[in-house]
């Protein structure tokens, strides 16, 4: 027991060293320093390239609005989020533009699931910006799911959907098509 705390003790210490280690004691002059800040000034709004996250002062684009920084179409997301809202969501990334629902077992079919992935691709508000996967299982004599075939037009409504959803949230916003 004594031994296992000294070990702790000891890795402590270690790791304290090795934190305290990574700052400098360098003097900076002065222009080092502009020279410093106008660096950062030019990285601002380019985290993950030009096109990806946006963030800092001075990131506004002409384009239209993303929405609150992330990093995708915001019309796009939000309505995608409504649209999916009678599903369990199972994951959500505003960055990756990616919304991920759980199995949904609809009341008046109960041996019968949906499970949907919807894909933001572009930071603006386009028909080709959105792609939409369904998934369908049934369930067997046995109790147990199997994959079943999703009827071809279902994932375009879904698309058309969330389309006309974002595009009413657009013009509810007072931003001109």
């Amino acid at each position: 027991m004594a031994l296992q705390h000294a070990l702790r003790a000891a890795l402590m210490i270690g790791v304290l060293a090795a934190l305290s280690s990574c700052g400098s004691a360098e003097k900076v002059s002065s222009d080092e320093m502009m020279n410093s800040e106008e660096q950062r000034k030019a990285r601002v709004g380019k985290f993950f390239g030009e096109d990806a996250l946006q963030y800092g002062p001075g990131t506004e684009r002409e384009e239209e609005p993303s929405g609150g920084g992330i990093g995708v179409n915001g019309y796009l997301w939000r309505a995608s989020l409504d649209t999916m809202s009678f599903m369990p969501l199972s994951s959500a990334d505003p960055f990756g533009g990616v919304i991920v629902t759980d199995w949904y077992v609809t009341p008046e079919s109960p041996n019968e699931r949906f499970k949907v992935q919807i894909y933001i691709l572009d930071r603006q508000l386009r028909a080709d910006g959105l792609r939409v996967s369904v998934f369908r299982q049934i369930r067997d004599a046995n109790g147990d799911w199997i994959t079943a075939e999703v009827e071809p037009d279902t994932a375009p409504q879904l698309e058309n959907a969330i389309l006309t959803r974002a595009r009413q949230l657009r013009i509810d916003s007072g931003t001109s098509l």
